[in-house]
């Protein structure tokens, strides 16, 4: 075993060893793979071996296709099989509402290159025999569906990673991992202590025990996972004899099951409501190529279904019962990347559908660590979206919730309970007194919409328009007719002061630092030149900068800037629930506010995008001339325990003015009306500042801030894309996101959010198309559930173009 190496890997499942496998071909082969038991020795070797490429986020459906694409390269590589059976597949709808969901997802597939298809439940039972067609309401057909040998497959990467110079050492559990003061790292093990550069736990079952070898709690927890293997069946000799394949795989949303051919019989999978945490606090070391304990009632009600549609099943002998463990996090998608605040320690662990995404996994790692960045946009597996507040009961519960739901629609409007409430403001029981639906985002409850008197506080579930829609409707009329108040303490906020915090902001920050008094926005760029960020920057004093971002970038940005922080001169922390927030917006807001402020609001002394400090009412507080709604509009940002006393001052005075709640669903509204991106959506890592319209923003004139390079590059060009702003045709349900856009029977582009603008009463939708197409002005369609229908990009926002309003 080697006693130094740029990285050393913990953990010999397929996770690990695609990382290995990544890095070795990326270049670096002075690597080592330390493995406590043998290959596969965890979650793998009992794994189901299926392999797909649906995903709800589409960039991790990509790296899932990605994924299975990989396999007939290591296989020819290391000469080791993978087992590979591309049999294709049908994901089965037994409701319209799973319909529309498979509609939906049929959509994403077509401008990520996939070649899904929708079917009726006649061809579905003609492609897979042993449907009850009855029982369905219609299926998807996936060509790249199919299963594998988990043994061979994982044996492949890690032969692939040997023959390219990387080492294995099994039989050699980790015991510890300490940091140098240089930041590199003593992996220690039980035959010896291994100096490296680099640390990527891969550890799978064990991940969380290794973070704490390194002072980290991750968000991970390991369920019972039941399938079992029928004896062999005439039925399946009868439709292989027929159509010289394998039955296709199966995906049945209603009966929570997946089945496959496995040899002459058939293999039956549950994610059954009634699931079972195993080891929640802490996963024993001797466990081995060990199973669990079977227990069928548990997963009776799901068999019952799946019995009656797949009737052949009924009279099936069970051979065998696999119960083994397999980790999730709460959202169910891995945890891949950098931890904050430890140099050079990497994780990738958390996933689930280890040959679906372990081959993204590991391309991602690898260019996330000889590049310095993934390569593409991996938000969705970034372990970053993750604060601190996922604690260990936090995640028991979501992921036990998130297990239950595997095969239950998600709607675009509803928001998973398991956990909450975690977060809470002061202003928190006030807003639910006042009949607030309140949503949850990294970790925090915040009002999404406010039901109206007598009317129960609750959202009606659909890929429609819901009980909301007359609702927020009510809340936008309020804003752009009178004032609104809405609670931002959900925000990012962060403190940079010192000396050298202006070099500071101006390096990580593409766009000009503000003079004091004034605030500035500001996109934050990768090296690639891609937008990692999008701010408000407000500087209070000349070293004592306000930076406002997204909520639930707050761990992805902190990151980041503690990358680059330099070791003097700057402090850069986040404030987090140390600073609460409101805003008040509509033509009436400075009205509103002056009658509580000493000091004069008139545009000639405090115009738009100022900033500074002064009471409010009885409050201090910081308050800035700024608002997401696009119009006349405040954020005030006091401590907590002030923030109760500014509401109130706020909404007495308000009454004389028509002041009104107005909630996340609402400011949505607002801003695209306004045609204002937003972070995870119009401002990702696949778009440069070109593409996105933030030209304006950046310091071209100092290009001295990170991406500069390729930002110069992409304005030069032009870029690829144009963001665009479209009024779309809808009828009774509106963009939510990634829908295709058609032009000349082709897809040309994808939506990146949507909604409708209840003050301009338009459906409205904004999303990226060839640059080449930016000025055309017809002939688009969206695809809405199936249905396309007229997209008209827009030459202007609908609400208030010129900006007057915002600056009155």
């Amino acid at each position: 075993m080697k006693s130094h190496a740029q990285a050393v890997i913990i953990g010999g499942g397929v996770v690990g060893c695609s990382v290995l496998y990544h890095l070795a071909k990326a270049g670096w082969t002075d690597i080592v793979l330390v493995e406590r038991a043998e290959l596969t020795s965890g979650s793998t070797w009992h794994a189901a071996g299926g392999f797909h490429t649906l995903n709800g986020d589409p960039n991790v459906a990509k790296l899932q296709q990605y994924t299975v694409e990989l396999y007939r390269e290591i296989e020819a590589l290391s000469g080791v099989s993978c087992g590979l059976h591309l049999t294709g597949g049908v994901m089965l709808a037994g409701t319209p509402e799973r319909m529309d969901w498979l509609k939906m997802a049929h959509a994403k597939g077509r401008y990520l290159g996939m070649h899904t298809e929708i079917i009726s439940a006649a061809e579905a039972k003609r492609l897979m025999p042993l449907v009850d067609e009855s029982r369905f309401v219609g299926a998807m057909y996936d060509p790249l569906e199919g299963h594998l040998d988990p043994y061979g497959t994982t044996h492949a990467y890690a032969q692939s990673a040997k023959l390219k110079g990387a080492q294995i050492v099994l039989r050699n559990r980790v015991v510890d991992t300490v940091q140098r003061p240089d930041g590199t790292w003593d992996v220690v093990t039980e035959k010896g202590t291994i100096h490296a550069e680099h640390v990527v736990n891969a550890g799978g079952l064990w991940a969380r025990e290794c973070g704490r070898m390194a002072g980290l709690e991750l968000p991970v927890l390991a369920m019972e996972h039941m399938y079992l293997l029928t004896e062999d069946m005439p039925e399946v000799a009868e439709i292989n004899a027929a159509t010289g394949k394998e039955v296709i795989t199966a995906l049945d949303f209603e009966g929570e099951i997946y089945t496959r051919q496995e040899r002459g019989g058939m293999l039956l999978g549950t994610y059954e409501k009634a699931g079972k945490p195993w080891s929640e606090t802490e996963t024993p070391w001797d466990f081995g190529q060990d199973l669990l304990e079977p227990d069928l009632d548990r997963i009776a009600p799901s068999l019952e279904v799946g019995f009656e549609h797949f009737p052949a099943y009924q009279k099936a002998g069970i051979r065998r019962i696999i119960n083994g463990p397999f980790t999730f996090a709460p959202d169910g998608n891995p945890l891949v990347g950098p931890v904050r605040g430890l140099k050079n320690y990497w994780v990738a662990c958390g996933v689930m559908a280890g040959f679906s995404q372990g081959g993204g996994v590991g391309l991602a790692l690898s260019n996330w660590m000889v590049h310095g960045d993934p390569g593409f946009d991996v938000w969705a597996m970034d372990v970053a979206r993750h604060g601190d507040w996922a604690t260990l009961a936090t995640t028991n519960a979501r992921v036990k919730e998130n297990y239950s739901r595997r095969f239950r629609i998600r709607f675009p409007n509803e928001e998973l309970v398991a956990g909450r409430p975690l977060r809470t403001t002061p202003l928190y029981d006030r807003l639910k007194a006042d009949n607030a639906v309140m949503g949850e985002s990294y970790g925090g409850e915040y009002p999404l919409w406010f039901a109206p008197k007598g009317a129960e506080p609750k959202d009606v579930f659909s890929f429609r328009r819901s009980n909301s829609f007359g609702p927020v409707g009510d809340e936008c009329r309020t804003v752009r007719e009178r004032v609104g108040i809405v609670e931002t303490s959900g925000y990012a906020k962060y403190e940079a002061t010192g000396p050298a915090a202006e070099a500071f902001l101006s390096t990580v920050l593409a766009g000009k630092m503000p003079a004091q008094g004034r605030i500035s926005l500001t996109p934050m760029l990768n090296p690639r030149g891609k937008l990692i960020g999008d701010f408000t920057v407000g500087r209070l004093g000349p070293e004592r900068f306000l930076v406002i971002g997204s909520g639930p970038a707050e761990q992805y940005h902190m990151r980041w800037f503690l990358q680059h922080a330099p070791a003097a001169g700057v402090r850069i922390k986040p404030l987090g629930s140390r600073l609460q927030g409101l805003s008040i917006a509509g033509p009436r807001a400075r009205e509103l506010l002056q009658g509580l402020v000493r000091r004069d609001l008139s545009t000639e002394t405090f115009p738009f995008l100022s900033i500074a400090t002064m009471d409010v009412g009885p409050v201090p507080a910081i308050v800035g001339r700024i608002s997401f709604t696009g119009d006349l509009g405040y954020e005030i940002w006091v401590e907590p325990d002030c923030h109760r006393a500014l509401f109130e001052a706020l909404w007495r005075a308000g009454q004389a003015y028509g002041i009104g709640h107005f909630g996340l669903r609402a400011l949505n509204s607002l801003r695209l009306e306004k045609s204002f991106g937003t972070w995870a959506r119009e401002y990702r890592p696949i778009y440069g500042p070109v593409e996105a319209g933030l030209s304006r923003f950046i310091r071209w004139s100092d290009p001295t801030f990170i991406g500069a390079e390729a930002a110069q590059m992409e304005k030069s060009s032009g870029g690829a894309l144009r963001l665009v702003t479209f009024a779309v045709d809808a009828r009774d349900a509106d963009c939510i996101g990634d829908e295709p856009i058609w032009r000349d029977r082709q897809v040309v582009g994808w939506i990146t959010s949507g909604g409708y603008a209840h003050a301009a009463r338009a459906s409205v939708a904004m999303g990226y198309v060839p640059a080449a197409l930016a000025g055309a002005r017809d002939g688009f369609e969206v695809e809405i559930i199936g249905e396309r229908v007229r997209a008209t990009p827009l030459a202007e926002p609908l609400f208030d173009p010129s900006g007057s309003r915002m600056r009155a």
